[in-house]
This record gives C-alpha cells, sequence and structure tokens, in this order.
C-alpha cells in the first residue's frame, strides 16, 4: 500500500492526512498529521461529546486551511464508558448466572477498600439484587454435567421486559472451560429479546468468577451508552465527510467502530491509554531503564510506564472499585489535575483535589464564573501562567479573579495570602503525584533514576522538574505535541487485539499439543478481528505461578511451545517482581494471544523560525523564590537551541516551566530534553 492509498477497511498510509481526537475530562485534543506538517488544536469538552470531537476537527482543520474532507484517518479516544461508571448512569442492567451464584457481584472479595476504617464501604454493584436471575445448569471445569433449558430461558425474558431491563450480562459458572449451557442462554436471549447480550465466555474467558462476573457486568452495563455514542459519532463525521473513526481500546491498539461496540468494556481508559502510545511513539529511552509517564490534565494525573519500548500492560485494574480484567495499559491516576480544587479539611490541613472545576466554570482564572482556588489559579499566582496567556491559543486569564480565591484559601488555612496558598497548592498536588510515581516505580522494584520523566497534559510540563527533583529523576522530557500527546498517540497507535482461555495445568505435565491447539484457536480468533490478517504481527503469551500461589506472571511464549524455556522465563520475572525465585512446581493459568497490525508514526516537521523571545515574567521557584523568568514561544524555538532557566516556554495547550539550575535541549523533532545541573554552585542564588 502506498502511502496515499486508503485501504478497504479505511485506514490509511504514512504519507495520509489524519487526525486524532481525544476527548478528556476538561478539554478535547486534536491533532492533525497534514503533509509533514502537525496542527493541534484543544476546545473545551462539551457534555455531547462528539459535539465537543466535530468543533476541534473544524478548528484543527481551518487552521491547517483543508477541509474536514481532505482527512483520510480518523481515531478518537473518549471517557464515554468510564464516565459510565463514575457517574453510575450506564443502562438498566441484569445478571444471569448459575443457580446459587446471584450474589457474586456483592461478596466480592474479602479485601477492604481500607484497612483500618471501621466505616468502610465496597462500591455498590452495578447490578441490584431484584435484577440479578438464576438459572438450573451445573457445569463444572470437566464439562457441563446438567443442560440448561431454553424454555426455561424463554419464561425468563418475560420478566427482562417487565423490569426495562436495558441490557443483560450473562456469566455462568465454568463458562470459561465449557461454554455449552452460557451459549445457550445468550442465544435465546438474543432470539428473544432486542438489546446487548454480554455473555462472558465471550467478554472474559478467564477464571475468578467474581472478576469474570464483574468484567461482564461492566461490558453490558455501557454497552447501550457507547452504542448511541460511537453510532452517533459515526451519522456525524459522514455527514461531514469524514471517514469513520477507528477507536482507541484500554490496551494501547485501535480497533474498528462496529469491535468497538460490541465490545464496549474494552473503551474503558483508551484516553490515557493514548497519552501512554504517544509517549512511547514520540521519546527514545535507548539509553535509559524506561520512561514514567506523566499526563496531568484538567482533571486528573495518570502515569504509567514504557520499558524497552513496551508499554506496560495488565489484565488487573479497576474503575471505581469495580473490577475489569480484559487487557488494559496499566494507567495509574490521581484526582489532580489543573482543575483540580484546592480546601482545608476539618483538621486544617490544605488537601488538593479529586474534586474539579471541570471545563465550566472551570478555575477562577477562566473568568467564566468559577469561584473555588484550583491548581491552575495558583500556577498564575505562582507566575508560571501570565495575563497573556492565552490557554488553548483563545482563551485569556483573569489574574485578579485568581489572586482573590487564593487569598480566601489562605484566610481559611490560616496563611500568610495568595502567594503562600500557592505555593501550598503547587507542593500538596506535587506531593501527590510523586506518591503515584513512586507506586508505578519503587513500589515494584524499579529505581526511578534509571527513567526518564515524559511530561504531556496541558499541565504536567508545569510540574514535571518539581517531581524530578523529589524522585531524583535527571532527565525531564517534554514532546512538542505535549499539551495533546494523547491524540498524537491516536495517530501513532497500532490496530490491536487480545483474547484469552484459562488452562489451568500443571507446566511440566502440560501436554504440548493440547496448548498448541489452544493457541491455535486463539490465534484465529484475533486474527479474524484484524483488519489485514496478513500483515498482523502475533504474540503469545502465558500467565503463570508456583503451584499454591495466588496470583500470576505474564511472560512471553514462543511460536512453539516449550516448557523449559517458559519456566525459566517465568522464574526470571518473578525474581525481577518480587526479588526471588524458587524450584517448584510451575502452573500454566491462562494462555493469551495479541495480533498486532503495526500503525506509522506521522513524520512531523519542526522548524522553529522568528523571535522566540516574547518577553520576560516574575516567577516563584521553590526553594529559590522570586526570579525573572524568559518567556519563550515554543513553536519558534529552533531545533538545537538550549534554553537555560529560570524560562517558561508556552504554547497554545501547554505550558513548560524550566525552574534554575535546569536547561532544556531543543531536538530536531521539535522535543525539549530537560536536564539538571549536578554542581550546585550553579545555581542562582
Amino acid at each position: 500500500m502506498t502511502g496515499d492509498e486508503p485501504s478497504a477497511d479505511g485506514r490509511t498510509g504514512d504519507d495520509d492526512t489524519r487526525i486524532g481526537v481525544d476527548v478528556g475530562g476538561t478539554f478535547t485534543d486534536v491533532a492533525l498529521s497534514v503533509d509533514d506538517r502537525l496542527v493541534t488544536a484543544k476546545v473545551p469538552t462539551t457534555d455531547d461529546q462528539h459535539v465537543g470531537v466535530l468543533e476541534g476537527i473544524h478548528k484543527a482543520c481551518d487552521r491547517a486551511g483543508i477541509a474536514p474532507e481532505a482527512i483520510d484517518g480518523f481515531a478518537h479516544a473518549m471517557t464515554v464508558s468510564v464516565n459510565a461508571l463514575l457517574e453510575r448512569d450506564g443502562a438498566r442492567t441484569a445478571l444471569v448466572t448459575t443457580e446459587g451464584f446471584r450474589d457474586v457481584l456483592e461478596i466480592g472479595r474479602q479485601n477492604r477498600p481500607a484497612l483500618y476504617d471501621l466505616e468502610a464501604e465496597k462500591p455498590e454493584p452495578l447490578i441490584p439484587r431484584d435484577r440479578r436471575f438464576e438459572v438450573d445448569e451445573r457445569t463444572t471445569i470437566d464439562g457441563v454435567e446438567r443442560s440448561v433449558d431454553p424454555d426455561e430461558i424463554r419464561d425468563l425474558t418475560a420478566t427482562l421486559r417487565d423490569r426495562d431491563v436495558e441490557a443483560v450480562a450473562v456469566c455462568l459458572l465454568f463458562a470459561y472451560a465449557a461454554s455449552e449451557n452460557e451459549r445457550v442462554v445468550a442465544e435465546t436471549l438474543r432470539e428473544e429479546l432486542e438489546i446487548p447480550i454480554s455473555a462472558s465466555h465471550e467478554v472474559l474467558a478467564e477464571f475468578r468468577e467474581f472478576e469474570r462476573t464483574s468484567t461482564t457486568a461492566v461490558d453490558a452495563y455501557v454497552r447501550p451508552t457507547i452504542d448511541r455514542y460511537v453510532g452517533r459519532l459515526v451519522e456525524e463525521v459522514d455527514d461531514a465527510g469524514l471517514p469513520t473513526p477507528w477507536i482507541m481500546q484500554a490496551n494501547g491498539g485501535i480497533a474498528d467502530s462496529e469491535t468497538a461496540r460490541e465490545r464496549a468494556v474494552t473503551t474503558t481508559l483508551s484516553g490515557p491509554a493514548a497519552g501512554v502510545v504517544g509517549a512511547a511513539a514520540t521519546v527514545d529511552d535507548t539509553d535509559v531503564s524506561g520512561l514514567i509517564t506523566f499526563d496531568m490534565g484538567g482533571t486528573s494525573s495518570d502515569v504509567s510506564l514504557v520499558r524497552d519500548g513496551r508499554v506496560e500492560r495488565t489484565t488487573d485494574a479497576e474503575v471505581d472499585g469495580l473490577p475489569i480484567r480484559t487487557p488494559m495499559v496499566d494507567v495509574h491516576t490521581v484526582g489532580a489535575g489543573g482543575g483540580s480544587i484546592a480546601w482545608v479539611d476539618s483538621g486544617g490541613a490544605l488537601r488538593v483535589g479529586p474534586r474539579s472545576a471541570g471545563a465550566e466554570p472551570g478555575p477562577a482564572c477562566y473568568g467564566q464564573g468559577g469561584t473555588e482556588p484550583t491548581v491552575t489559579d495558583a500556577a498564575v499566582v505562582l507566575g508560571y501562567i501570565g495575563p497573556e496567556t492565552a490557554l488553548g491559543g483563545e482563551l485569556t486569564l483573569d489574574v485578579d479573579a485568581a489572586r482573590e480565591t487564593l487569598e480566601r484559601l489562605a484566610d481559611e488555612a490560616g496563611l500568610e495570602g495568595g502567594l503562600d496558598a500557592a505555593r501550598g497548592v503547587y507542593r500538596v498536588a506535587n506531593a501527590t503525584m510523586t506518591r503515584t510515581i513512586r507506586g508505578v516505580t519503587v513500589e515494584r522494584g524499579h529505581d526511578p533514576r534509571e527513567f526518564s520523566l515524559v511530561a504531556f497534559g496541558g499541565a504536567g510540563p508545569m510540574h514535571a522538574t518539581e517531581l524530578a527533583d523529589s524522585l531524583s529523576v535527571d532527565r525531564v522530557v517534554v514532546p512538542r505535541p505535549s499539551g495533546v500527546l494523547s491524540a498524537y498517540g491516536l495517530l501513532a497507535a497500532d490496530e490491536s487485539y487480545d483474547a484469552a482461555r484459562t488452562v489451568g495445568v500443571d507446566l511440566a505435565a502440560a501436554d504440548p499439543d493440547g496448548l498448541e491447539d489452544s493457541y491455535d484457536d486463539l490465534v484465529s480468533d484475533v486474527l479474524a478481528d484484524a483488519s489485514d490478517a496478513d500483515a498482523a504481527r502475533v504474540e503469545r503469551a502465558a500467565d503463570c505461578r508456583y503451584d499454591g500461589q495466588s496470583f500470576e506472571l505474564t511472560v512471553p511464549v514462543d511460536d512453539e511451545f516449550d516448557a523449559e524455556t517458559v519456566a525459566t522465563r517465568f522464574r526470571e520475572a518473578h525474581e525481577r517482581a518480587y526479588g526471588y525465585a524458587m524450584n517448584e512446581a510451575i502452573e500454566v493459568v491462562t494462555l493469551r494471544a495479541t495480533a498486532t497490525v503495526p500503525g506509522s508514526e506521522p513524520a512531523v516537521r519542526h522548524d522553529g523560525r522568528g523571535d522566540d523571545i516574547v518577553g520576560t515574567r516574575n516567577a516563584h521557584f521553590p526553594g529559590v523564590g522570586p526570579r525573572t523568568a524568559t518567556v519563550f514561544d515554543r513553536d519558534r524555538v529552533a531545533p538545537g537551541a538550549t534554553v537555560s532557566g529560570p524560562a517558561i516556554l508556552e504554547q497554545a495547550e501547554s505550558t513548560t516551566v524550566v525552574p534554575p539550575a535546569w536547561s532544556g535541549d531543543v531536538l530536531e523533532d521539535g522535543t525539549l530534553v530537560l536536564t539538571q545541573e549536578h554542581d550546585p554552585g550553579v545555581r542562582t542564588p
């Protein structure tokens, strides 16, 4: 396929005009690749997300001087599914399960969300007890012992209609091992009802009843919402002459829109996943152990790792206390973003988040009616963002409003004034984010000093050097499209599909032919989803554990299953994760296959022409105090230039702060690499 020939499914080649749109909690980000230019835009996120998506597309097209009809490829990440979970406004869902297992969702696990909190409560199940139904069937790991009666399922459909059910989750005991009964239930319901039916053997063919039921329930709960949103978006973009969107999945790969509508659970946390993919695509990690990705937006901050050029993934994630066991990028989120509200707790301590001012009314400095102090207001008072700064390219700031709201916070907290309050807000927010980074590095046996910190999001580059200082990281990388890196990641994302099956066999006694048969089935499943099976790269893996352990580690498996190789890889992985390995028996729990159709990172030119210095500004730096910082227009800073702190680099979508004793080198593609002077004598007195 040449660069100007679209494939049969709408995916495009290296030189085509492509657009990525990521919907965040506060802003909707757009990255448009046309010729060798990267055009970006940022608009406020709208209640009906597709409205903001189209506004962002038209804004980017106007800046690029092209019509929307000229776009060849469109990839999209959204927060529809995660919002439905957080706000509990998904579909009215029912659960059909094996007799005696109606309360699996409520019982869950014995772990407590807060060990010493006597009043701690588990999250309410997505499906209340009066919409959880049992059927008479019995399946074991060895197969079906008592078949389900289709007439019983037909009788149940009348009850489901009476309860105004909008979606059904079907999760029978041991359906991951023998799915015959569950297939009968699901197919009968699909024949009788015109609503989405999610079956666990299709959603998550793995053991652990609670997690499988929870994941299937989440899929059913968000499917009608995703179906409506994606369906409406497809219609709107078609009317605008745009191609059908590809949807970012939580696993870090894109999928066609129909697949996303059918497998809604895979769209949770798609935006944060796109950001990590963007970081991996734009930053070279060959001279370090990996990358710590730090995405600070308006509502929250997301942290993840990239090691050996590969995005870290997990099958052990939760959203608002709800287990979701489909593969996803291992992102840790904390409620500390630019719009996070600062407040004083009952003990008089200053706190930040998780409540956010959002896009409307937004921080007080937006001048749109916001009255509560936020992290962005603190950045304005500290001088990191100036009155002439135009956020998103068009939103001017009200510095007086920011100062007034911080002064009120100072009175409440017993501080001397608004500047002290701003310093406190900045310090508390940074401490919160530092703890999150330690959670994915130090607490997992990784030394953060061996990593580079990649900062992006609208607010990430403002805080990055302070986080690096606290972690003893001496290299901070700020990609050129840092303010919209999640949208850029959509342009660079591969197409990706996953399949898994629990087998539960002793590694030493396992039948290699039987395992190969299972792998063949999994590979067939993922290749069937791929747009171009011939171009797809297939990777195999296995979840393993020592006999008697409760949790597994995932290790790669070669094209031909070799027990000795798998054992060696598992022991090495166990030693890396836990500091020791044993010569005990190993169990192969779950087999996995992933099909990837490689995408292509857009070529981006950075000229950096014109006068790059636009002025100076008085800014306050922790441990240093007020300094006069040089303000740069980052888009005008030429490749090869060095920027010495104190400095502030402004773009339409983000701001980078370079403190005293730090300096930044601009690479050929516009990436800014910040390093710290280790000689304390260089630090500005």
